[in-house]
């Protein structure tokens, strides 16, 4: 496939402070893409990069295969929520949709379309802005995004303020707008969502990606857990065999193949009573071991 955002050796610098460094990566269609780092990791600033509303210091940024800045009606193929709170205070949410569509030549029955989509009520759209809870902004950044029926949605904290039956919502969204065809490139600190709903992770700290690929590459624990009638003659086997080997409770862990112990223990005369891969780790354990030392650090108690 071919790749609807693609990042190459992106850089940013003010004065003297690098705040994103040659980072390259890309998005692809039909695939969620969790864009993760610690606060001041430089996620905004590469978003904004890729979005057209920063210049690269050097490097280069293209969606659907050009700039941002070179996509006619940009709109209508790429759905941009940065900021919910950037947004007409004294318009209501139907409003702002309403302009929004006329520019990009839309019918006006989109505009509802958007709104039954996200879950804004009729009241709630004929309301001002100024008196829109959080969640309620970020539903209408969501209808903003969502209303030139793109294929690019590019997403900075979109679940902020929502309640967990709106973060549930949103997850499906995502998950039916990226199985559609759609490239979806998410940026969030609630990790375990992004576990839930990302097909590949991208990981920066201190300006530079720490880790890349796909969810279940990435998560994916190599090794075996083996429980047998005699684990100190098969951990000597497996070691002798020149494999790691450590006691987990009842049963061992070992980083050989599950093929490779239960043929040793066969050769051991040994009877396996459990034989399965070693449990993947968790998104929040491969973030923290990827940014620690970015990350900002907690004073003690």
């Amino acid at each position: 496939m071919v790749p609807m955002i693609t990042a190459e050796n992106l850089t940013k610098r003010y004065a003297d402070h690098l705040v994103v460094d040659t980072v390259s990566f890309t998005a692809r269609p039909g695939r969620v893409t969790g864009f993760l780092g610690p606060n001041g990791a430089g996620k905004s600033t590469t978003m904004r990069m890729l979005t057209g509303l920063t210049r690269p210091t050097a490097g280069r940024a293209t969606v659907l295969g050009v700039p941002f800045t070179s996509l006619a009606n940009p709109g209508r193929h790429v759905g941009v929520l940065l900021d919910a709170a950037a947004q007409h205070a004294g318009r209501t949410g139907r409003e702002i949709l309403t302009v929004s569509a006329q520019l990009m030549g839309l019918p006006s029955r989109r505009v509802e379309e958007v709104l039954t989509l996200v879950g804004l009520t009729p009241a709630e759209s004929r309301a001002r802005t100024r008196t829109y809870s959080l969640g309620m902004r970020q539903r209408l950044g969501l209808a903003h995004a969502l209303l030139g029926e793109p294929a690019v949605l590019v997403l900075d904290e979109p679940a902020n303020g929502l309640d967990p039956a709106g973060i549930r919502w949103l997850r499906t969204l995502l998950r039916s707008f990226a199985d559609s065809g759609g490239t979806v490139l998410l940026s969030s600190h609630l990790l375990r969502e992004v576990e839930a709903v990302a097909d590949d992770l991208v990981i920066i700290g201190g300006g530079r990606i720490v880790a890349q690929g796909a969810v279940a590459d990435l998560l994916a624990t190599p090794g075996t857990q083996v429980h047998s009638t005699d684990d100190l003659t098969l951990a000597a086997v497996l070691a002798a065999d020149g494999h790691d080997v450590s006691p987990t409770g009842p049963g061992l862990a070992t980083s050989a193949t599950t093929e490779e112990v239960g043929r040793l223990a066969l050769t051991a005369g040994v009877v396996l009573t459990e034989l399965r891969p070693s449990s993947s780790t968790g998104l929040e354990q491969l973030f923290f071991d990827a940014t620690a030392q970015h990350g900002r650090e907690e004073i003690p108690a």
